[in-house]
This record gives structure tokens, sequence and C-alpha cells, in this order.
């Protein structure tokens, strides 16, 4: 493991916001490295407001998506919300879905199938459209390179409404609204939205129209809580108080759909993790082995009965999931070992069995492992498809983009994307890909890194500084768990592996404090091989976050150690 520490905040700016705040130098420093620096910063920081929400009329074309809605309802037509058939998707389908039939009764929803059609805008889904009588469809997170599909539509006299969030081409589509903040010309303060959150702020625009108030749109922020943690978007902006204020819903009062997925949790309070870890894999496992549909159907039931029964289908489409992915996984590196590609830049495996619906998961795991930007190819039809994963600090979106020749379609992400290419391409595609990485990747990037926001002595690690750390949730991308480090840690000797094989290391370190503690205990999971590193009273150096442990009743302060030297 790499660790690297972060920059040294500004002094002076350091002094200003403890001064300004009566908080601690740790505190101060943590604000600093987040870009807050002032105390209305940090009063909106700890306290987010929905009123900081901006105006949704300040993205391009929202006024013309509102105006189109607005005109379908009058004219009686049908309406069309249309999805991907990942969380990002189907949240996003279930939230303008939702909110649209409690104004108007004319609308249906339509998820891709992921087999059949394949991700975004499809000619079946159009087709669908017109032999239903459908006259508008709204795109969420997809439509924005779907360029020939929304002329196909125009020709059917269907008109689009696209809320994306992924990076425009060079041709942006005929639409007659195009809602994507990432568009150059398009001068919203805040482009880091999922399609969730772009569908929102058109319910957003709708609601306002009706003299509505950003309080009647709270029970629907369970979902685009849900699509930020899933879509591992930045938790910065808007994304921060509108997954602040969707978590406050999924702990509160949550839609009888997610009540149902959390089933009987023992947690006291889920977080964005859990959300990541619990919530998205379930959704999103009806759209890799059956279809996103059923999400949908889950997501927008109002009967808790019927909302179970839903459940307990997607849990077992979840648990099905769970076993290709650990079984393709091994095949995978399987393929790595024998190809003896173990040194390359890149890793590229196929196999026309695997699963499409998990092979975006098995890309993650095989990143996990060898730490490089990774394809995972699967057949589909009569070409072939991947999914690619990178690692922090590299733009996978970018490599392939160089390879574009090579390829039939892509889109996607700097750390996520997808794409198709005929099988003939296949061997020139690998070939150039692992040549436009190696010449492009700094070369530490493929060792695990563990960024560190401060040095901090162990006597800092109080209940009070805790309390803090906790008002600096929800965490993420750009808002991560403070990780910090401290040098010269001595075991009290009670130190030793745990778990069933000794996998993991428990810690109890030498930790007083006056008149409060002798010792602070510490976990380390997966890290039971550095035992022999504690023995015998030998200093050295702990990297971890501060969390809580509950044993028989009692809530204590632990560290959670990521790794030790």
């Amino acid at each position: 493991m790499r660790w690297t520490l972060q920059p040294k905040a500004d002094v002076n700016k350091v002094q200003h916001i403890q001064e300004a705040l009566g908080v601690s130098t740790f505190v101060a420093t943590l604000l600093v490295q987040r870009g807050i620096e002032t105390f209305e910063e940090a009063r909106d920081f700890f306290r987010p407001q929905l009123s900081h929400l901006h105006n949704p009329y300040l993205m391009k074309d929202m006024e013309k998506a509102v105006n189109r809605v607005e005109q379908a309802i009058a004219n009686g037509e049908n309406i069309l919300v249309y999805g991907d058939y990942d969380v990002d998707g189907t949240t996003a389908v279930s939230l303008m879905s939702s909110y649209l039939l409690s104004i108007y009764p004319n609308v249906a929803t339509y998820i891709p199938d992921r087999y059949n059609e394949g991700y975004g805008v499809s000619y079946l889904g159009i087709d669908f459209a017109y032999d239903n009588d459908i006259s508008l469809i709204i795109a969420l997170d997809c439509g924005i390179k779907a360029v020939e599909k929304v002329a196909y539509a125009n020709e059917r006299g269907i008109d689009f409404v696209i809320c994306d969030h992924h990076r425009p081409g060079d041709t942006v589509p005929n639409a007659v609204a195009v809602l994507d903040p990432k568009q150059e010309d398009c001068n919203y303060p805040y482009d880091e939205l999922c399609g969730c959150g772009v569908g929102f702020k058109l319910i957003q625009a709708l609601a306002a129209n009706r003299n509505q108030t950003i309080d009647d749109l709270i029970p629907y922020l369970d979902l685009v809580a849900t699509a930020i943690a899933a879509d591992i978007v930045p938790i910065t902006g808007e994304n921060r108080v509108l997954c602040y204020y969707g978590l406050k819903v999924i702990n509160s009062f949550p839609r009888v759909g997610i009540k149902a997925l959390i089933g009987e949790l023992k947690k006291k309070e889920l977080t964005v993790t859990d959300v990541v870890f619990i919530i998205a894999p379930r959704i999103n496992a009806a759209g890799r082995m059956e279809h996103g549909q059923h999400a949908v159907n889950l997501l927008t039931e109002t009967d808790a009965a019927q909302a179970a029964f839903f459940a307990k289908d997607i849990e077992e489409y979840n648990a099905n999931r769970r076993s290709l992915d650990e079984q393709i996984t091994q095949e995978a590196l399987a393929q790595i070992i024998e190809l003896e590609e173990e040194n390359h830049s890149t890793t590229v495996v196929y196999n026309e069995s695997w699963h499409k619906g998990v092979i975006g998961i098995v890309a993650s795991r095989l990143t996990e492992t060898y730490f490089r930007p990774t394809l995972v190819f699967t057949k589909s039809g009569e070409k072939l498809a991947a999914s690619a994963r990178s690692v922090p600090g590299f733009d996978v979106y970018n490599a392939l983009e160089a390879c574009a020749d090579c390829i039939e379609q892509f889109g996607g992400h700097k750390y996520a994307a997808g794409l198709t290419l005929l099988p003939e391409k296949y061997e020139a595609f690998k070939a150039k890909f692992e040549a436009v990485v190696k010449a492009t990747i700094d070369a530490k990037l493929v060792t695990p890194e563990i960024k560190i926001d401060a040095v901090l002595p162990l006597e800092a690690v109080t209940a009070k500084f805790y309390r803090i750390l906790k008002q600096f949730a929800p965490f993420g991308p750009m808002n991560m768990t403070p990780v910090f480090m401290t040098e010269q840690v001595t075991d009290t000797g009670w130190g030793k592996p745990v778990g069933e094989t000794g996998d993991h290391l428990r810690l109890v370190l030498d930790a007083p404090l006056p008149n409060e503690r002798k010792s602070l205990t510490a976990i380390g999971f997966g890290l039971g091989d550095k035992y022999s590193l504690i023995t015998n009273k030998r200093p050295f150096s702990l990297a971890y976050t501060i969390d809580e442990n509950e044993w028989q009743g009692a809530v204590s302060l632990q560290l959670r150690v990521k790794d030790l030297k």
C-alpha cells in the first residue's frame, strides 16, 4: 500500500476557520482540505439546507423541457418515462413516473432489456412508444449520445426530453430539450449530478411551475440519495444536500419498496455505505439477472404486501447474481494467470459464456486484485460487450476514446464505462488498449493508495472529536471518511489475530487520556498476517479511520485500521 499524506493546508486559513468556529486544529485542517474556509461555508457544510439547491431553470433547456411536459399534460398525450437498467436509471424512472402520476394519469414506464436492447435508448423502445400512441419520451440517465435514435423517433412523431449526466459526444441529439449539465454551453452551477439528480431538477422545475415547494418533493429524495450513492458521484454541492436529506427519508419514512428491501436490518441508521452495499446491489440485480422493470415495480409500489412480494423476488435475483459473480471472478483470475499477463498495464479477459449482467462487478473485483485498468468481455448477439473499470487517477474513458477505431460503441465515465466491438477487432483492441494505457498511466497509480488526511496523536481521538467528525457525513467521493496516521504506536500486549483463521488483527493500543482511558482498541480486517509487526512493544505506524464499536449495549471508540507498517 502507498501512503500519501494530503498536502499541508494553508496555516492562515486553518487558523482563521479554527478561530471562527472554536474547533481544534485537526478539525479546522480537515475543513480547509475540503475547500471550506469561512464561517458561512462551514455552516452550510455542517447544516445542509434544501434552500441551498440551485434554481433548476439555470440548466440549459429547462424551460423547454417544462413547457413540453406541460403541453403533453394539457393535450392529454401519453408520456413514456424511459431509463437505463442500473440503479441510477431505475431510480430516475421511479422518481419521474411517480411524480408525473401524482398530477397526470397517462404515464407509462420503460426499461430496456439489457440483453435484447443493450444500454440506452433503443429502437425497440421507440417502436413500443409508437405502437402505444405515445408522443413524448422522457429519457433518464441515457440519451445524450442517441443522435440516430432520436432522429428515428422524430420521424415517427415522437418528441424527446433527455435528462442525462454522461459526457456528450460531438453532436447532441435533436431533442425538444436536452438537460445535461456536462454540456459545454450549459452554465448550470453544478455539473456532478447523477441521472436521477437531473431528473429531480426537472420535477423541481415542474413543481415550481405548479406552485409546489421543495418540501413537497422531500418524499422523492430516498430515490435520489440511493442513485447518488450507487453511481459514485461526488458528495459535494447539491449532491451532498440531496444525499443528506435523502438519507433522512430512508431512515425515517422510506417508500414501501425501499422499506421492503431493507427488511429487518438491525442497524439504527443507514449510511451511504449501507446504501451502496445493501440497497443498490439488490436494485441492480433486477436488471442484471431478469429485467430492470422489476426494480421500477418495487420502487413505485405503494402497497406494503405487494412490495414485500417484489422484494422477495429481487432478493432471489441478488443471491443468483452473487453466485455467478464469484464463479466468473474465479474463471477470470485463472485466465489471467494462464495468459501470463500479470505484468501487463491492463487486464482484458473474455469468455463468450460469461453472464453479461455481472461482468461489471467482475471487472471491479479484478481491479481490486491487480489494481490496473480492466475490461471484462462477453458475447452479446453478434458482437462482444465489455465493462471497463479503472484505478483512481486514471481516466479509462479517455483511453477507450484513443481506441475508438476498434470500437463499435462506448460510453460512460472516468472510472467506469461500457463498450461493444466486433469479434474480429478483439485482439487489435486488446493490444491497442494495453499500448495506450502503458504509454499514459502514471506508474504509481498501479499501487493501491491510502490517502491520509492528517497526522494525529492518539490523545486527540476523543468522543468530542468523533462527534464532530460524524457531522462531516454523508461521506463519499470528494468528501471521504477522514483517514489519519499515527506514528510510534505500541500495542499493550493484548493484540492478537482474530477470526476463524486469524485473518484479522485486533490491537489494544497504549493511548492514555488523563482520568479517562489507558488504551484504545483497533481492528484491522485482513491484516492478521501483520501480527509479527506489533509484538514485543515494537513501535509501528497506523493508517486508520475512527468509528464506534457496540458490544453488549456498551458503545466505545475504536480505530478501523487500513494498514500498518
